[in-house]
């Protein structure tokens, strides 16, 4: 009889002394179902009815292809700003102490509190031709309003929250001491952000640009204020979606939607994939 410590191996779940496994997979499993997969299953679905011709046609139409590419690239600019400045901003919420921070500090979760209309008036309202911001930007030959740079504008702001929150957190653990004990050893400013921070801040900071990045392309009530809605040049996906519906043609509608769907779980794959290798390189 063999009395020898167990092989190790592939196992479908960890030993635990908190009961209820079985309990909370299935309820987990089951409630991912209703709310995500059955959606968006019926979605697939709806769109697979159109046949692949009439299901191409629509997605290289040339209306469609331009919506797609401003949300889309929109977003992701808006993401890479917010990554540099959110960055920035929780830096200086961790690191410094001025008056005045709680409140700067309590400012940043303001999008995610004020309704995403209000946030689109507000922007239009500064940045249209004859606006606080924008009558001075006009002289110099910069329009923002009804343009794809107010879309990026709208997208930084409602995303700015989803990069300083995620960031914010690591940036506390990192120990201030261990920035000193650097510069002791002689590394300048730039060699202990590039290697002593950024490292630990990795894969926060990809995160934060893919929470920030995924809500960017699927907004529309900040944006369609601002970004005048004129097609084939600030026209974004979701507003031609609303488009396709209310002309009743429910199959272009659920085409474009399972474009963009298939779209954003791609892009949201290779960010996943860029953090689970940032995390095995950093740590």
């Amino acid at each position: 009889m063999n009395t020898g410590p167990a092989k190790a191996g592939w196992r479908f779940r960890q030993p635990s002394v908190i009961p209820g496994f079985g309990l909370t997979l299935g309820f987990s499993l089951a409630y991912l179902t209703l709310i995500i997969l059955i959606p968006l299953s019926g979605l697939v679905w709806r769109s697979a009815a159109l046949g692949w011709t009439d299901f191409w046609a629509i997605a290289v139409d040339r209306r469609t292809l331009n919506a797609l590419k401003i949300s889309f690239g929109t977003a992701f600019i808006a993401a890479a700003v917010n990554v540099v400045f959110g960055t920035i901003v929780a830096w200086v919420l961790v690191r410094y102490r001025f008056p005045g921070r709680r409140i700067a500090d309590a400012m940043v979760d303001l999008p995610f509190a004020l309704p995403t209309a209000v946030a689109g008036i507000a922007l239009t309202s500064l940045y249209a031709p004859n606006g606080w911001i924008g009558q001075l930007l006009m002289p110099l030959g910069i329009k923002v309003a009804y343009t794809p740079l107010g879309i990026v504008i709208a997208l930084v702001f409602i995303g700015l929250p989803f990069v300083v929150r995620t960031v914010q957190p690591i940036m506390e653990e990192i120990d201030k001491e261990v920035e000193e004990a650097a510069a002791t050893l002689g590394a300048n400013r730039f060699q202990i952000i590039t290697r002593v921070l950024f490292p630990g801040l990795a894969p926060a900071i990809i995160t934060g640009f893919s929470l920030a990045f995924a809500r960017g392309v699927g907004e529309y009530g900040s944006v369609i204020f601002i970004a005048g809605n004129l097609p084939f040049k600030s026209e974004i996906a979701p507003l031609l979606i609303v488009i396709r519906l209310e002309e009743y043609n429910y199959e272009a509608a659920t085409a474009i939607a399972a474009i963009m769907l298939a779209l954003s779980f791609v892009m949201l794959l290779v960010v996943n994939l860029a953090q689970t290798w940032s995390r095995k390189r950093y740590g």
